[in-house]
């Protein structure tokens, strides 16, 4: 199902963008792995695939399951047909149930990505790593690629509906070195440290200004181009 709808959305997509693909040769060709990436844009998911030849597995929110305008239908269906984990984030059970799932990917051998930092970037600068990732990588042991991606915020930002063309680049950095964190997955301060050092990875590839802020509060605290100084004494 998963190839049968690669092959029939790739070249519309391809089309619709000027796709480029750079650091291919640090994503393992066999075993598990987990794409660590930056998130820009509800279409992050449609793309990323499009560059890689095994399959990619995402863990998204349950929304991107549900099709309203077209655009939005085009991610739900591949959501659904490349075999999605949907996350229900309000509610912590089925957020572990979830992370769970991901973790029975990357042991059986497959590819998965996380979005650190939980949700879109509000404005295009690299937000704080929930530690979810780290969690994952400790339980699963296996090796951390750093994502990078960039133009599809122009393809479509939050809040548009329909798509416009933009070059779409997609950059994998070299593994994450955490081996000073074996068998640290029950650890709490050992997660955090991880959770920082992949987003810190994720920094050097993507070149974004990091906000020590989860992008969620910054969010609700209706502030997405600057952070207030009380966000950065609470958040931790």
């Amino acid at each position: 199902m998963y190839e049968h709808l690669k092959r029939l959305t790739g070249p519309v997509l391809r089309a619709a963008v000027r796709l480029e693909a750079v650091g291919l040769e640090n994503v393992p060709q066999s075993n598990g792995v987990i794409l660590a990436s930056n998130h820009l844009s509800i279409v992050d998911s449609t793309f990323l695939p499009l560059v890689l030849d095994r399959q990619v597995t995402f863990m998204a929110k349950a929304e991107y399951f549900e099709g309203g305008s077209w655009p939005t239908r085009i991610v739900s269906s591949f959501m659904r047909g490349s075999g999605q984990v949907p996350v229900d984030r309000q509610h912590q059970r089925a957020a572990v149930a979830s992370l769970d799932a991901c973790l029975r990917v990357v042991k059986d051998g497959g590819v998965f990505c996380i979005y650190p930092e939980g949700t879109r970037s509000p404005d295009g600068r690299l937000y704080r790593a929930k530690t979810g990732v780290a969690w994952l990588a400790l339980k699963s042991g296996a090796p951390v690629v750093p994502v990078a991606m960039s133009g599809t915020d122009r393809v479509l930002p939050p809040g548009r509906v329909l798509p416009r063309p933009a070059k779409v680049r997609v950059v994998f950095g070299k593994p994450v070195d955490l081996s000073l964190y074996e068998d640290s997955a029950a650890d709490a301060a050992a997660r955090r440290a991880v959770s920082d050092l992949i987003v810190q990875a994720i920094a050097e590839v993507s070149g974004q200004e990091y906000v020590p802020v989860y992008a969620s509060r910054a969010k609700e605290q209706g502030w997405p181009g600057r952070v207030l100084p009380e966000l950065r004494r609470s958040d931790n």
